[in-house]
Protein backbone atom coordinates (compact mmCIF):
# COMPACT_ATOMS: atom_id res chain seq x y z
CA UNK A 1 0.00 0.00 0.00
CA UNK A 2 2.94 2.36 1.11
CA UNK A 3 4.26 1.93 -2.42
CA UNK A 4 0.91 2.26 -4.71
CA UNK A 5 0.81 5.93 -2.55
CA UNK A 6 3.88 6.65 -3.42
CA UNK A 7 3.42 6.01 -7.16
CA UNK A 8 0.25 7.61 -7.19
CA UNK A 9 1.67 10.70 -5.66
CA UNK A 10 4.48 10.41 -8.42
CA UNK A 11 2.06 10.00 -10.92
CA UNK A 12 0.41 13.03 -10.12
CA UNK A 13 3.29 15.09 -10.24
CA UNK A 14 4.33 14.24 -13.72
CA UNK A 15 1.24 14.93 -14.72
CA UNK A 16 1.39 18.78 -13.43
CA UNK A 17 5.44 18.55 -14.88
CA UNK A 18 3.98 17.56 -18.65
CA UNK A 19 1.51 20.23 -18.68
CA UNK A 20 3.73 22.73 -19.58
CA UNK A 21 5.56 20.61 -22.07
CA UNK A 22 2.34 19.64 -23.82
CA UNK A 23 1.65 23.62 -24.31
CA UNK A 24 4.52 24.25 -25.76
CA UNK A 25 3.78 21.92 -29.41
CA UNK A 26 0.36 23.99 -29.84
CA UNK A 27 0.75 26.47 -32.46
CA UNK A 28 1.93 29.96 -32.12
CA UNK A 29 -0.23 32.77 -31.44
CA UNK A 30 -1.68 35.09 -34.22
CA UNK A 31 -0.53 39.01 -34.10
CA UNK A 32 -2.44 41.24 -31.72
CA UNK A 33 -5.64 43.02 -33.57
CA UNK A 34 -4.05 46.51 -32.52
CA UNK A 35 -1.29 45.57 -35.21
CA UNK A 36 -2.33 46.69 -38.72
CA UNK A 37 -0.92 43.83 -41.25
CA UNK A 38 0.98 45.92 -44.25
CA UNK A 39 -0.38 46.61 -48.05
CA UNK A 40 2.55 46.75 -49.85
CA UNK A 41 5.81 44.67 -50.44
CA UNK A 42 9.64 45.54 -50.91
CA UNK A 43 11.79 45.12 -54.10
CA UNK A 44 14.76 43.78 -52.46
CA UNK A 45 16.43 42.27 -49.48
CA UNK A 46 16.91 45.80 -47.86
CA UNK A 47 13.22 47.25 -48.54
CA UNK A 48 11.26 43.69 -47.64
CA UNK A 49 7.99 44.85 -45.55
CA UNK A 50 8.22 43.69 -42.22
CA UNK A 51 5.45 42.23 -40.57
CA UNK A 52 4.70 39.94 -37.63
CA UNK A 53 3.89 35.89 -37.93
CA UNK A 54 -0.14 35.78 -38.16
CA UNK A 55 -0.62 38.76 -39.85
CA UNK A 56 -1.64 38.52 -43.48
CA UNK A 57 0.13 40.71 -45.96
CA UNK A 58 -0.64 42.15 -49.33
CA UNK A 59 0.11 43.62 -52.32
CA UNK A 60 -0.84 44.69 -55.55
CA UNK A 61 2.31 43.93 -58.13
CA UNK A 62 3.00 43.14 -61.58
CA UNK A 63 4.05 39.94 -63.22
CA UNK A 64 7.76 40.32 -63.78
CA UNK A 65 7.91 42.23 -60.28
CA UNK A 66 9.57 40.01 -57.10
CA UNK A 67 7.63 41.00 -54.33
CA UNK A 68 9.97 40.31 -50.69
CA UNK A 69 8.46 40.68 -47.33
CA UNK A 70 10.47 40.03 -43.97
CA UNK A 71 9.39 38.38 -40.26
CA UNK A 72 10.82 36.93 -37.92
CA UNK A 73 11.50 33.46 -36.45
CA UNK A 74 12.71 31.61 -33.06
CA UNK A 75 14.15 28.60 -31.90
CA UNK A 76 11.67 26.14 -31.85
CA UNK A 77 9.20 27.30 -34.36
CA UNK A 78 8.58 25.57 -37.85
CA UNK A 79 7.09 28.00 -40.10
CA UNK A 80 5.10 27.97 -42.70
CA UNK A 81 4.85 30.11 -45.47
CA UNK A 82 1.18 30.77 -47.33
CA UNK A 83 1.20 32.59 -50.59
CA UNK A 84 -2.28 33.74 -52.99
CA UNK A 85 -1.82 35.58 -56.19
CA UNK A 86 -4.86 36.89 -57.68
CA UNK A 87 -3.98 36.64 -61.54
CA UNK A 88 -5.78 38.83 -64.46
CA UNK A 89 -8.90 37.57 -66.07
CA UNK A 90 -7.01 36.54 -69.07
CA UNK A 91 -4.09 35.07 -69.54
CA UNK A 92 -2.06 32.08 -70.39
CA UNK A 93 -0.20 29.40 -68.36
CA UNK A 94 2.32 31.20 -65.95
CA UNK A 95 4.39 29.76 -62.92
CA UNK A 96 4.58 30.84 -59.80
CA UNK A 97 7.33 30.24 -56.98
CA UNK A 98 8.20 31.70 -53.57
CA UNK A 99 11.17 31.67 -51.85
CA UNK A 100 12.45 32.05 -48.41
CA UNK A 101 15.73 32.91 -46.94
CA UNK A 102 17.43 33.50 -43.74
CA UNK A 103 19.27 36.85 -42.02
CA UNK A 104 22.34 35.78 -44.16
CA UNK A 105 20.29 35.27 -47.11
CA UNK A 106 20.58 31.54 -47.65
CA UNK A 107 18.17 30.13 -49.15
CA UNK A 108 16.05 27.87 -46.83
CA UNK A 109 14.81 24.23 -48.05
CA UNK A 110 11.16 23.44 -47.82
CA UNK A 111 10.18 20.01 -45.76
CA UNK A 112 7.19 20.24 -47.88
CA UNK A 113 4.37 22.00 -49.49
CA UNK A 114 3.68 23.80 -53.05
CA UNK A 115 6.68 25.96 -53.48
CA UNK A 116 6.27 25.98 -57.14
CA UNK A 117 2.96 25.79 -59.18
CA UNK A 118 1.88 26.51 -62.75
CA UNK A 119 -1.80 28.26 -62.73
CA UNK A 120 -3.34 27.42 -66.00
CA UNK A 121 -4.80 29.44 -68.55
CA UNK A 122 -7.65 31.64 -67.62
CA UNK A 123 -7.33 30.36 -63.91
CA UNK A 124 -8.25 33.21 -61.35
CA UNK A 125 -5.40 32.32 -58.44
CA UNK A 126 -2.85 30.04 -57.31
CA UNK A 127 -2.16 29.08 -53.90
CA UNK A 128 1.44 28.31 -53.04
CA UNK A 129 3.14 26.99 -49.53
CA UNK A 130 6.61 26.34 -47.82
CA UNK A 131 6.89 24.72 -44.56
CA UNK A 132 10.79 25.29 -43.17
CA UNK A 133 12.75 22.89 -41.09
CA UNK A 134 12.50 23.45 -37.37
CA UNK A 135 14.74 26.75 -36.21
CA UNK A 136 17.54 25.90 -34.17
CA UNK A 137 19.06 27.58 -31.25
CA UNK A 138 22.66 26.87 -32.46
CA UNK A 139 24.66 25.65 -35.20
CA UNK A 140 27.91 24.19 -37.07
CA UNK A 141 28.88 27.02 -38.81
CA UNK A 142 29.55 24.97 -41.94
CA UNK A 143 25.82 24.29 -41.74
CA UNK A 144 22.93 25.59 -43.44
CA UNK A 145 20.14 24.94 -40.78
CA UNK A 146 17.74 27.69 -39.91
CA UNK A 147 18.52 29.96 -37.38
CA UNK A 148 16.90 32.33 -35.31
CA UNK A 149 16.10 35.74 -37.08
CA UNK A 150 14.66 37.40 -39.77
CA UNK A 151 13.37 35.77 -42.60
CA UNK A 152 12.88 37.06 -46.18
CA UNK A 153 9.91 35.62 -48.76
CA UNK A 154 10.47 36.46 -52.45
CA UNK A 155 7.12 35.71 -54.42
CA UNK A 156 7.50 35.82 -58.22
CA UNK A 157 6.76 34.56 -61.64
CA UNK A 158 9.43 31.96 -62.90
CA UNK A 159 7.89 31.35 -66.68
CA UNK A 160 5.14 33.41 -68.42
CA UNK A 161 3.92 34.12 -72.01
CA UNK A 162 5.80 38.10 -73.39
CA UNK A 163 2.25 38.94 -73.99
CA UNK A 164 1.18 38.64 -69.98
CA UNK A 165 4.76 40.80 -68.71
CA UNK A 166 3.49 43.43 -66.33
CA UNK A 167 0.06 42.88 -65.97
CA UNK A 168 -1.33 43.32 -62.48
CA UNK A 169 -1.68 41.04 -59.72
CA UNK A 170 -2.79 40.89 -56.14
CA UNK A 171 -0.39 38.47 -53.59
CA UNK A 172 -1.47 38.07 -49.96
CA UNK A 173 0.91 36.18 -47.77
CA UNK A 174 0.63 34.77 -44.52
CA UNK A 175 3.33 33.34 -41.65
CA UNK A 176 2.34 30.91 -39.20
CA UNK A 177 4.63 28.84 -37.18
CA UNK A 178 4.30 24.81 -34.93
CA UNK A 179 6.25 25.32 -31.51
CA UNK A 180 8.44 22.20 -31.65
CA UNK A 181 9.82 22.80 -28.12
CA UNK A 182 12.11 20.46 -26.83
CA UNK A 183 12.52 17.70 -29.53
CA UNK A 184 14.84 20.51 -31.76
CA UNK A 185 16.44 21.71 -28.40
CA UNK A 186 20.34 21.85 -28.61
CA UNK A 187 22.93 22.65 -26.40
CA UNK A 188 23.98 26.06 -27.61
CA UNK A 189 22.30 29.51 -29.03
CA UNK A 190 23.69 32.45 -30.62
CA UNK A 191 25.17 35.50 -29.08
CA UNK A 192 22.76 37.28 -31.57
CA UNK A 193 19.79 36.61 -33.26
CA UNK A 194 20.34 37.03 -37.14
CA UNK A 195 18.61 40.55 -37.77
CA UNK A 196 20.76 42.58 -40.46
CA UNK A 197 20.22 46.29 -40.71
CA UNK A 198 17.69 46.50 -43.51
CA UNK A 199 16.18 49.94 -42.07
CA UNK A 200 17.46 53.45 -42.26
CA UNK A 201 16.71 55.96 -39.43
CA UNK A 202 18.13 59.52 -38.54
CA UNK A 203 19.53 59.59 -35.47
CA UNK A 204 17.96 62.33 -33.89
CA UNK A 205 14.67 64.60 -34.64
CA UNK A 206 16.13 67.74 -36.16
CA UNK A 207 17.48 65.92 -39.22
CA UNK A 208 21.08 67.22 -38.40
CA UNK A 209 22.65 63.97 -37.24
CA UNK A 210 23.91 61.54 -40.28
CA UNK A 211 21.68 58.69 -41.22
CA UNK A 212 22.42 55.36 -39.94
CA UNK A 213 21.43 51.83 -40.23
CA UNK A 214 19.15 50.30 -37.62
CA UNK A 215 18.02 47.13 -36.71
CA UNK A 216 15.04 45.33 -37.82
CA UNK A 217 11.80 46.34 -35.75
CA UNK A 218 10.12 43.43 -35.50
CA UNK A 219 10.76 40.57 -33.06
CA UNK A 220 8.75 37.70 -31.29
CA UNK A 221 5.94 38.77 -29.40
CA UNK A 222 7.89 37.33 -25.97
CA UNK A 223 10.81 38.28 -27.38
CA UNK A 224 14.23 36.26 -28.70
CA UNK A 225 14.84 33.16 -26.59
CA UNK A 226 17.64 32.56 -24.59
CA UNK A 227 18.19 29.31 -26.10
CA UNK A 228 18.84 27.44 -22.61
CA UNK A 229 15.55 26.56 -21.29
CA UNK A 230 13.09 24.72 -23.11
CA UNK A 231 10.88 21.32 -21.71
CA UNK A 232 13.57 18.79 -22.65
CA UNK A 233 14.55 20.03 -18.75
CA UNK A 234 11.17 18.94 -17.57
CA UNK A 235 11.49 15.40 -19.69
CA UNK A 236 14.88 15.01 -18.37
CA UNK A 237 13.14 15.56 -14.28
CA UNK A 238 10.71 12.90 -15.09
CA UNK A 239 13.08 10.53 -16.06
CA UNK A 240 14.78 11.07 -12.92
CA UNK A 241 11.76 10.75 -10.82
CA UNK A 242 10.89 7.41 -12.64
CA UNK A 243 14.89 6.13 -12.46
CA UNK A 244 13.92 6.67 -8.49
CA UNK A 245 11.12 5.18 -7.83
CA UNK A 246 11.83 2.28 -10.42
CA UNK A 247 15.15 1.66 -7.63
CA UNK A 248 12.83 2.13 -4.40
CA UNK A 249 10.38 -0.29 -5.78
CA UNK A 250 13.35 -2.66 -6.70
CA UNK A 251 14.36 -2.65 -3.63
CA UNK A 252 11.01 -3.31 -1.85
CA UNK A 253 10.57 -6.16 -3.80
CA UNK A 254 13.39 -7.78 -3.20
CA UNK A 255 14.32 -7.35 0.58
CA UNK A 256 13.60 -9.93 3.02
CA UNK A 257 10.41 -9.32 5.30
CA UNK A 258 11.95 -10.61 8.16
CA UNK A 259 15.49 -10.96 9.99
CA UNK A 260 18.06 -14.14 9.00
CA UNK A 261 18.23 -16.37 12.09
CA UNK A 262 21.60 -16.07 13.87
CA UNK A 263 24.07 -19.28 13.93
CA UNK A 264 25.01 -20.21 17.13
CA UNK A 265 28.51 -20.02 17.73
CA UNK A 266 30.55 -22.99 17.71
CA UNK A 267 28.19 -24.32 14.94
Amino acid sequence: MRITRVLSAALLALGLAAAPAAADSSPSPSASAGSSAPTSAGTSFRTATEFEQGQQATAVGSTGDYLYWSFPADAGQRPTVEATVKLPDTHAAQTWQIDVYDGLRRRQACQYGAQTRTAAQGTPSVDLACTLRTVRAWSEPWADDPLPGTYYIRLTVVSLAPADLGQPVRASVRVGSKDIGGAAAVDGSLAKPLVPGVAVASESEDGDSPKSAVLSRIEPEDGWASGWWSDRWVWTAIGGVLAALAGVGGYALTRGTGRPSRVPPGA
